[in-house]
């Protein structure tokens, strides 16, 4: 069992429900008719491309993690998984993830939109890698893994057709929110641990500061994150305004109310005093499953109320059967 716990956690397989989804979230826009061995397909290959990256950034940041007390019950800190398995496991989810897009493909005329899905699948795996090995090396490298999981979103969309003005829509609300994830909230949660091992991103750059326990949010870091997120907000509106999109009035109601919700949390993080990193964690995870819930309630009225649930409740009840098995607290990893 505790071996078990231990690739559980190195593979972030409690997080997988959330962070496979978005290939599927994009063939589901473009024909919501999809069959279910596409979307299976689709799961799988986001799945891989996510593990690929965690593994990866946990082998090449090992030495680093290893000066960190928090850290050091990481599988690759603690030898309970060996740096060689690590690198298998890297290779086993390229060749997987190629022979896969291979599977998807087969038999199908290679149109525009199918080499461009290619093409978008090849550069998010390239981003992913030059994210993994220089991350803490220059400010702004959030970018990159940003782009990384948008581009991966976006395959799973031109793997099935052209895309369109929704499309794009959500692959900038896929980008706001990676960037979000990692500029903001892994920057105020690794606040601490970064500055000691001199890190460069955005948050210190940004004066982001921890001293006697006590952390130091500066008003620009706050103007950024809100930023980011009210641009977002505004976007999940935009296709009821300008794309034209049949919608519910409780459908809007919901997604309002959603909206509300992920600032009043955003706010609650952004104004923590002491550097409590299990009420950051937690505040960081209710956020995550807010704003995995708020693309799919945009969508209702596109791919159906049933698929709508049921990308909602993934990611959540995904990340509640497996965090047990990792040995892990609900909504505080040790991330």
């Amino acid at each position: 069992m505790s071996n078990l716990s231990s690739y559980i956690k190195l593979l972030r397989i409690p997080g997988l429900g959330g962070l496979a989804i978005p290939p599927v979230i994009g063939a589901l826009t473009v024909n919501p008719n999809i069959d279910f061995f596409t979307l299976l397909i689709l799961f799988i290959i986001g799945s891989l491309a996510a593990i690929y990256g965690f593994v990866l950034n946990d082998y090449i940041d090992i030495e680093l993690d290893k000066l960190s007390l928090e850290l050091k019950e990481r599988p690759l800190v603690s030898g309970k998984i060996s740096q060689k398995k690590a690198i298998g496991i890297c290779i086993f989810c390229v060749i997987s993830e190629f022979l896969l897009i291979f599977i998807l493909f087969y038999g199908k005329l290679i149109e525009g939109h199918i080499f461009a899905a290619a093409i978008s699948i090849s550069i998010a795996w390239f981003l992913g890698s030059i994210y993994d090995f220089h991350s803490k090396d220059f400010i702004g490298s959030d970018i990159l893994v940003a782009l990384s999981v948008s581009l991966v979103f976006l395959f799973g969309a031109l793997s099935i057709g052209e895309s369109t003005l929704l499309i794009w829509i959500i692959f900038i609300l896929t980008f706001n929110n990676l960037l979000h994830m990692n500029a903001i909230d892994g920057g105020i949660k690794d606040a601490e641990h970064d500055k000691k091992f001199g890190v460069k991103n955005i948050a210190l750059k940004l004066g982001v500061s921890v001293n006697d326990k006590k952390i130091i949010i500066p008003k620009k870091f706050k103007v950024f994150s809100f930023g980011i997120r009210i641009f977002s907000s505004s976007l999940l509106l935009i296709p009821f305004i300008l794309y034209g999109i049949n919608f519910y009035y409780w459908q809007i109601a919901i997604l309002f109310i959603g909206i509300i919700f992920m600032l009043y949390i955003n706010f609650k993080l952004l104004n923590v005093k002491n550097f409590d990193r299990n009420i950051i964690k937690k505040y960081i995870s209710i956020q995550s499953f807010i704003r995995y819930s708020l693309v799919p309630i945009m969508l209702i009225s596109t791919i159906g109320i049933l698929y709508s649930i049921i990308l909602i409740i993934i990611p959540i009840g995904w990340y509640i059967i497996f965090v047990p098995l990792s040995g892990e607290k609900m909504f505080k990893p040790r991330m």
